[in-house]
């Protein structure tokens, strides 16, 4: 018990653990050794009785001339009716003949204590009557405290030599027969379904990939097989390459091959890459992104810092999250990419960007392009801290058809220019030219549509704006010739319109 915990007046009763026995008490035989007195056991001595008057035991010694045996004279006759009722030699009865028979000695007084200088209890028997044998007192309570620590410490001591015993083996401490018993037996075939059976469908198709520039340090990242012996990444992955350097691709049986750039889309941070040899690997299946839904468990598959075919898992956290992906220092020339993510609280970090992010059926639902960090710096990389972010396949799919089939991606637009400094309710569109660029672009999806200049877009397909680079994000994920519903405001009332989607071959000065 702390001072903290103690009652502030008294103790408690734990502070006394042992009990508290009863005062010790030394047998009679002893005080009366200690002290003088005579024994309470010595009632009788060689034949003498106490005498109640408290003269000295020698005058009153039966058999004495004060107390004469039988046959013989006092010195001095005493009246028959005298009070001295000690002087007969025995207690006889009315004929005078001695009561016990014999020599006895009549028996003591009922109920004979000590009663003051020379006088003594009867001897007591072994059940306190007369004649008997001293009764026998029990143990005292320290007495039977000692002998129980002693058992104890015996006890302990033998189960000790006990251990000992069974456990030395020559002295050395080892035990050649020691085992731990069989390794259990156990199946490593796990469920379709379950995040093992995704991970032992999926990891086959993912690769590694090693680019090494002369202009600039190296860049790892990961990506995954499609179609014909294609390969889906990130165009941040392999831009280092585009102006000389080389492209190594890592399966994940550890083998090696040289690639090459097939086509980029910096727009969508997309890009696809050819490998010499794919060693037979198989191509990984791409599910419908418009069909997930925050909530659903996913896996993502890369190769962070290098670790090839790690997997992590997580669930979706929130979809259409705008995200603007490329060179923070300012000195790339290639547009930033303006991205509706899906964000994931799975597991990414630096060589992750371009891996798959699967759902529960080992479908590629994103391709995993950026991270959020704590930290701005960019000469330090930040780890993960759940919140990662992956482009849907439903755009990846369209923009490596377009590559493969053209070299290049088309640029989903409606046709207008977003006035920068509004900082109100939605996305205004600019009331005047921008770069000698009119607002609305003549014939184009918005001004079919019936949009003007200083029109306030409030939401797009039912989502509402927060600001202009969300509406950019969300237009690039559209596939061209696709329908969208725009409520807008204008002079105070909203309306709402219909618009399809159109594209540019060629990235436009100013994204739209």
């Amino acid at each position: 018990m702390t001072d903290e915990s103690r009652p502030p007046e008294g103790r408690m009763p734990s502070d006394f653990p042992d009990p508290q026995g009863r005062p010790e008490f030394l047998p009679a035989d002893d005080q009366a050794e200690q002290s003088g007195w005579r024994s309470e056991t010595a009632s009788f001595e060689s034949g003498r009785w106490g005498d109640p008057s408290g003269r000295p035991a020698d005058t009153a010694s039966y058999g004495s001339p004060s107390y004469p045996g039988p046959g013989q004279a006092r010195a001095e006759e005493t009246p028959h009716n005298s009070t001295r009722a000690y002087e007969s030699p025995y207690f006889g009865n009315s004929a005078g003949a001695p009561p016990y028979g014999g020599d006895k000695r009549p028996p003591p007084p009922p109920n004979a204590l000590g009663m003051g200088a020379g006088w003594a209890p009867p001897p007591s028997g072994p059940q306190g009557g007369f004649g008997g044998a001293p009764g026998r007192r029990g143990p005292g309570t320290g007495v039977l405290i000692v002998l129980a620590v002693v058992i104890a410490l015996v006890a302990s001591g033998l189960g000790s030599v006990g251990t000992f015993l069974l456990t030395r083996s020559g002295g050395s401490g080892t035990d050649p027969s020691y085992s731990l018993g069989p390794i259990p037996s156990a199946a490593t075939n796990r469920a379709p379904d379950s995040i093992a059976g995704v991970a032992s469908r999926v990891l086959p198709s993912v690769v590694s990939l090693e680019v090494n520039a002369s202009s600039a340090e190296g860049v790892s990242g990961s990506g995954f097989l499609i179609k014909d012996g294609y390969v889906v990444t990130n165009n941040h992955v392999v831009a280092p390459a585009a102006k000389g350097g080389d492209i190594q691709i890592m399966f994940n049986n550890r083998k090696t091959t040289k690639g090459r750039i097939v086509g980029r889309d910096p727009g969508s941070d997309l890009a696809v890459v050819k490998p010499e040899e794919t060693f037979g690997t198989p191509e990984i299946t791409l599910g419908n992104s418009d069909q997930v839904v925050v909530g659903d468990p996913v896996i993502a598959i890369g190769s962070p810092l290098g670790l090839t075919g790690t997997v992590t898992t997580g669930i979706v956290s929130s979809l259409n999250r705008p995200v603007i992906a490329g060179d923070e220092s300012g000195t790339s020339t290639e547009e930033p990419a303006y991205i509706s993510a899906i964000q994931t609280d799975a597991a990414i970090n630096p060589g992750n960007s371009g891996g798959p992010l699967v759902n529960g059926k080992g479908e590629v639902v994103g391709v995993n392009s950026a991270i959020a960090t704590l930290s701005r710096s960019m000469s330090s990389q930040g780890g993960s801290i759940g919140l990662g972010f992956a482009i849907p396949v439903n755009q990846a799919r369209r923009v490596a058809e377009e590559i493969i089939t053209t070299g290049k991606a088309k640029r989903p637009k409606i046709g207008i220019v977003l006035d920068k400094d509004y900082k109100g309710q939605g996305v205004r569109i600019s009331s005047d030219p921008v770069e000698g660029r009119a607002p609305v672009d003549a014939n184009g999806p918005a001004a079919k549509a019936g949009l003007k200049a200083g029109d306030v877009i409030l939401e797009i397909d039912g989502l509402t704006l927060q600001d202009g680079n969300e509406l950019i994000a969300l237009i690039r994920s559209k596939a061209p010739g696709s329908t969208i519903t725009v409520k807008y405001q204008r002079a105070g009332q909203q309306r709402t319109a219909k618009l399809t989607v159109t594209a540019d071959d060629s990235p436009a000065p100013t994204p739209s």
